[in-house]
């Protein structure tokens, strides 16, 4: 099969590359990697340059029955780019063109292994247009990455999540059929197949082309920061604004500790950060709208806040550095609608507390919609380090199960990879029944990324914690 692959394109079975390449941001993963290991290793990195390529690939490891995952820029923190029983790792980077732009319909046509900063360069500089997803991993993301975890932008409130920025989607099978999928606005031509693929990670098929809806380049930005007595009021202050119908790019919700932590707070306030950008009209009204809410509720603050924000929103350093200490530290994000906020952030960081060796639970609300909102949680631990793994699981099972329990959902945007699998039959219910089905279908071999989703598979897994 090697021989048979590196006829195709570039392959590389170095045991140092192939070892890099089966990581990616999980944090137990981190920690691995800490101590010179890797719990799968993939026998090769396969790096094809255009959907032909990647096409004949997959066919070749579907007829050999062997494993495939799809991997980009490989910033996931969920280990969904982890080859979890080993194959090879398919690194989609090389697919890295920016095909076409419709200027006038505001349409990009462009490779899923083009990465965000190069996209947004091109299309601020020659098209003065712009996606407006810009996560956290903006830099070491690529858009089929972005596709493939349903992932969501820090201006989220304003572009929308990535589902409502793709137009269109092409994307290999595990035969090696090539589809499309949508293509015209609005369209009613059964179900949206696109959705389908959407947050699939890899499992149904791999995106090798994006086509995603493009704004043009904001004529005027607004700020604010405004100040809360505690969450629940400040959660009623997001409510009201985006059920008053105004989309600020930016409201961000901190508790007390984070906006200590972050924004100078005393401990006992919770700070909000307003940011809108686009047409002056619209951010006009959009941020009156904002002010009478929040005066009300609330009081104002530094708008500075939001600048330093802007500044570091990107950094997690100290994430990373609290990781090489031995902290157990990791976040969890979760959507659910405004009546559960309160009691889904209650229970969940009293779940999270009441773990043995538990540190702190901390949270944040980072995207508003007009049904609900994203809450994010921070937590962090210090067990010996012979009980590392065992409190890392403890935390996720204590933390996701509480949410579930109390009426959030699985995820809002990291997505589900390994780290999350063993909770999908139970968010899902009778519907996983359903997924399983159309995994069977399109992925009949069961190559396209094993392990993750709670998806069965027929080869065997390794025995993580």
């Amino acid at each position: 099969l090697l021989s048979r692959l590196d006829a195709i394109c570039p392959v590389d079975v170095d045991p140092e590359t192939t070892a890099e390449a089966s990581r990616d941001w999980w944090p137990l993963a981190l920690h691995w990697s800490l101590a010179g290991q890797v719990p799968q290793r993939a026998a090769a990195v396969v790096r094809p340059g255009d959907t032909a390529q990647v096409a004949a690939v997959i066919r070749s490891c579907h007829e050999a029955s062997v494993p495939v995952t799809p991997a980009g820029g490989r910033s996931g923190v969920c280990g969904g780019s982890a080859p979890a029983c080993g194959g090879i790792v398919l690194d989609l980077t090389r697919l890295d063109e920016i095909h076409a732009v419709d200027e006038k319909s505001g349409i990009v046509e462009v490779g899923a292994g083009v990465f965000g900063p190069d996209l947004e360069r091109v299309l601020n500089t020659h098209h003065d247009l712009t996606i407006g997803h810009f996560p956290q991993s903006f830099d070491l993301a690529t858009v089929g990455g972005w596709v493939a975890s349903r992932g969501a932008g820090q201006y989220s409130t304003r572009y929308g999540k990535i589902e409502d920025m793709v137009v269109g989607l092409e994307v290999v099978l595990a035969d090696g059929q090539v589809i499309l999928t949508g293509g015209a606005p609005a369209a009613a031509v059964g179900p949206d197949l696109t959705q389908l693929f959407l947050g699939s990670e890899g499992t149904l098929g791999v995106i090798t082309r994006v086509w995603l809806r493009a704004h043009p380049v904001a004529d005027i930005e607004r700020r604010a920061a405004y100040s809360f007595p505690d969450l629940a009021t400040g959660f009623e202050a997001c409510r009201r604004v985006l059920r008053r119908g105004a989309t600020p790019a930016v409201l961000r919700l901190y508790d007390g500790p984070e906006s200590a932590r972050g924004h100078g707070g005393d401990g006992t306030e919770c700070i909000l950060l307003v940011l809108d950008e686009g047409d002056e009209t619209i951010v006009d009204a959009t941020m009156k709208v904002v002010a009478d809410v929040c005066d009300d509720l609330g009081t104002a603050a530094d708008e500075e806040l939001v600048h330093r924000w802007i500044e570091h929103r990107n950094d997690t350093s100290g994430l990373q550095a609290l990781t090489r200490k031995g902290y157990v530290v990791d976040t969890m994000e979760i959507a659910a609608p405004w009546s559960k906020l309160d009691a889904v952030h209650t229970a969940a960081t009293a779940a999270l507390l009441d773990v043995p060796h538990a540190r702190a639970a901390t949270c944040h609300l980072s995207h508003s919609y007009l049904d609900g909102a994203c809450l994010y949680f921070t937590f962090a631990a210090t067990p010996p380090p012979d009980e590392i793994e065992s409190t890392y699981v403890a935390l996720w099972d204590a933390g996701q199960r509480a949410v579930l329990a109390s009426g959030g959902n699985l995820s809002h945007h990291h997505g589900v990879g390994l780290n999350r699998a063993r909770f999908v039959p139970e968010a899902l219910g009778p519907a996983f029944d359903v997924l399983v089905g159309l995994k069977q279908m399109l992925d009949p071999t069961g190559i396209l990324n094993p392990g993750k989703l709670g998806l069965p598979t027929p080869f065997r897994m390794p025995t993580w914690p």
